[in-house]
């Protein structure tokens, strides 16, 4: 992944002065607000603080003038990194955030080691779904109820820079028409 100029008609000079680091204790309150302004199910001050509390949960922060602009939380897996939680303010949007806190985590990947990124989003986040792809992210498979809360299906997505080819398929593709079609026929 590359890091280039936004296209909107803000500030082109965002993606230079965002500074991407650890996630610390005090920068909770600017965490949560961004949280619930970005998720209608979203994560309380305790299941942050529960996740990182793990030996292999992640938290970093995206900072651009002294103030919190986004943040991602994610997992540390044997051969992969999984995102757990990635959020941009959403007056930050659309300036290039996100993108810093993608190209940081794939910075991490190598092709000893860790080889992609996964995780999970919502099916009716289209905004998340389009950004994640237009980051080089593919959909492999649907996770039919995934999340409690409302039963919602997510969708489950990778990412790795050795390409698409090499994403971990040990969980089969799926599509909902091809289900769809396996439902009519045991019927």
């Amino acid at each position: 992944m590359t890091v280039g100029k936004t296209t909107s008609g803000n500030s082109t000079s965002w993606l230079c002065d965002v500074q991407i680091r650890w996630m610390i204790r005090r920068d909770m309150p600017e965490v949560l607000e961004i949280e619930h302004k970005s998720f209608e199910y979203a994560w309380s001050e305790e299941d942050f603080l529960n996740c990182l509390r793990q030996r292999n949960c992640i938290g970093m922060v995206a900072e651009h003038s002294e103030r919190i602009v986004g943040y991602m939380v994610y997992e540390l897996l044997k051969d992969q990194l999984h995102i757990l939680n990635f959020a941009t303010a959403p007056w930050a949007r659309r300036q290039g955030v996100g993108t810093r806190l993608m190209d940081k985590l794939v910075g991490k990947l190598a092709m000893q080691r860790r080889q992609e990124i996964t995780f999970e989003v919502r099916e009716t986040n289209l905004p998340a779904q389009l950004f994640f792809k237009s980051r080089g992210c593919h959909a492999v498979e649907v996770l039919r109820g995934h999340y409690a809360d409302t039963d919602e299906d997510a969708y489950q997505m990778a990412y790795s820079p050795f390409g698409a080819d090499t994403i971990s398929l040990d969980r089969a593709k799926k599509n909902r028409l091809a289900d769809w079609d396996d439902d009519r026929a045991a019927a």
